[in-house]
Formats: C-alpha cells, sequence, structure tokens
C-alpha cells in the first residue's frame, strides 16, 4: 500500500463527517474537526506525492 493513502483517506472521512455538522449546535466542534480532517488531507497528499 502507497504511503501516505491511509492518512489522505482518513482524512477525507474525517473531512465530510465534519462538514455534515457544520449545521447543527456544534458548530465550533465541528470547525476545529474539519480543520483536523482538512490537515490530514493535506499531509498524506504529500507523501503520496513524495513516495512516487
Amino acid at each position: 500500500m502507497r504511503e501516505g493513502l491511509i492518512p489522505a483517506v482518513l482524512g477525507t472521512v474525517v473531512t465530510a463527517s465534519a462538514a455534515s455538522l457544520l449545521g447543527s449546535k456544534y458548530k465550533l466542534a465541528a470547525t476545529g474537526v474539519l480543520g483536523f480532517g482538512l490537515a490530514h488531507v493535506v499531509l498524506g497528499a504529500i507523501d503520496l506525492i513524495e513516495h512516487r
């Protein structure tokens, strides 16, 4: 399995789930989790590009 694929996929799942919570009463927590997920997507993408 390619290095960086797991963080990218996990970050995508976390970002999608946090985006679905943005309309609820937990908006502040959802925003924090959204940023955490986006960071994983970016770091996973960097690993995928670095280790071709």
